[in-house]
């Protein structure tokens, strides 16, 4: 599967406790910070709940 590289680009400070939650079981807890996941389902979904706040490359 194909890898997909997420940067956190805005700041998780008044978001809700899922937005926060999620971003953090994917690595990012600081702006800048970047992680690098493997393509699938589950990620889609992570994605779609922080979608505004990050960004991907694949």
């Amino acid at each position: 599967m194909a890898k997909i590289k997420i940067k956190l680009t805005k700041s998780l400070i008044g978001r809700s406790d899922k937005q926060i939650k999620t971003a953090n079981s994917l690595g990012l807890r600081k702006i800048g910070d970047a992680a690098e996941h493997e393509e699938g389902p589950v990620l889609d979904g992570k994605l779609r709940v922080i979608s505004h706040l990050v960004t991907t490359e694949r």
